[in-house]
């Protein structure tokens, strides 16, 4: 899934927030909904955009760290059925 904003269109667009944009023409002009703003506001609000990639950098890192113990731990469940069974 291709985003449409990259992480540093999105700290752009919340500095003009903060720079005294009125939040519905920002959302207007970037066709973005009010919501996607405080979203995004939510997230990545007073960050700059080498703290948004190493928060990305993170994100990617949690979820091959995840991946690998789903995987281990089915392994390990598979290890036991087998060695459970009365041969």
């Amino acid at each position: 899934m291709k985003k449409r904003f990259t992480e540093e269109q999105i700290i752009d667009i919340l500095k003009q927030a903060q720079a005294g944009m009125k939040i519905v023409d920002l959302c207007r002009m970037h066709g973005i909904s009010d919501v996607t703003f405080y979203t995004w506001r939510s997230k990545f609000g007073g960050m700059e955009v080498s703290d948004a990639k190493r928060l990305k950098q993170l994100e990617d890192e949690n979820r091959k760290l995840k991946q690998m113990l789903a995987d281990a731990m089915l392994d390990n469940k598979v290890l036991k059925d087998v060695v459970s069974k009365k041969w």
